[in-house]
């Protein structure tokens, strides 16, 4: 029988009315560990089922954070307001949650099938809240100062959904600043919608993150552009998270060229494409 625990909320940044960061504290316990990439399960009473009701939601906190873990959530209301999520949007700084302990394979991949550590790019896609395991995997390489070319893409429909722009910033301005060869991280990020008036004032990459992928007319895509030199499943991984449609129009691009999903792995073990959707 599944024994649910208790964690107590410590803060909560309400970015928009629909989207928030909570962070929560294990009640009687510490924070456990876990691999960036996993996920908890919250428990919530729900009034208009008089039970409680349990969704998994990635971590965006990293493991050697021992202070907090962290998430990353939109409320769902269309075409239906979420179970959970609208009870986690209605709670206060104090309130107690249920939640399991993490758990969950969109990890990051360390060593190839022969054994040898795997050396090569990771880019992670992320669309909306999918960038929450890859604000984690960020933060994780940075405190082992891991070697590998780290590039994170984000697309969201609006600039003030770009949650932790500001610190993945950062890291990016610490790699220009001390050098690539000691943390090699580059971060871009892509509005959806930008003729909308709330995003007038926004000046950089344009459309859904997967276009980073696309290339025109035999051109080189922007990613291509970004890193300088063509993509392949040599020399690059690639770690996708969010809606469906971004999942399939990523494959759409990187299946062709030769890269292969972990789910349908070559004989020997090997593949370049790690996936997770949230919904269609």
């Amino acid at each position: 029988m599944v024994k649910d625990k208790e964690a107590s909320i410590i803060e909560i940044n309400r970015i928009k009315e629909d989207l928030a960061i909570f962070k929560l504290v294990p009640n009687d316990e510490l924070v456990p560990q876990y691999k960036p990439g996993q996920f908890i399960t919250i428990g919530m009473h729900v009034p208009s089922e008089n039970r409680l009701v349990r969704r998994p939601y990635t971590l965006s906190s990293h493991p050697e954070n021992r202070e907090y873990l962290e998430l990353y959530i939109r409320w769902m209301r269309k075409p239906t307001s979420g179970k959970i999520t609208t009870q986690l949007f209605n709670t206060r700084v104090g309130d107690k949650i249920s939640w399991l302990n993490p758990a969950g394979a969109f990890t990051i991949n360390e060593k190839l099938p022969n054994g040898q550590r795997d050396e090569r790019r990771i880019v992670c896609l992320g669309s909306g809240t999918g960038l929450a395991p890859f604000v984690s995997y960020a933060q994780h390489l940075h405190e082992m100062w891991d070697k590998r070319e780290i590039i994170i893409l984000h697309g969201a429909s609006y600039v003030d959904e770009l949650a932790y722009k500001e610190l993945l910033t950062n890291l990016e301005n610490e790699s220009l600043d001390m050098g690539k060869d000691k943390w090699d991280f580059t971060y871009r990020a892509t509005i959806s919608r930008p003729n909308e008036k709330q995003n007038e004032s926004w000046n950089g990459h344009k459309g859904r993150v997967e276009t980073f992928l696309v290339s025109k007319n035999n051109e080189a895509s922007d990613l291509e552009k970004l890193i300088g030199e063509k993509l392949t499943p040599e020399n690059t991984t690639f770690y996708i998270c969010g809606w469906q449609g971004t999942i399939d129009a990523s494959l759409n691009v990187l299946v062709p060229k030769g890269f292969v999903i972990e789910r349908k792995k070559r004989s020997d073990g090997s593949f370049e494409i790690k996936y997770e959707s949230y919904g269609k």
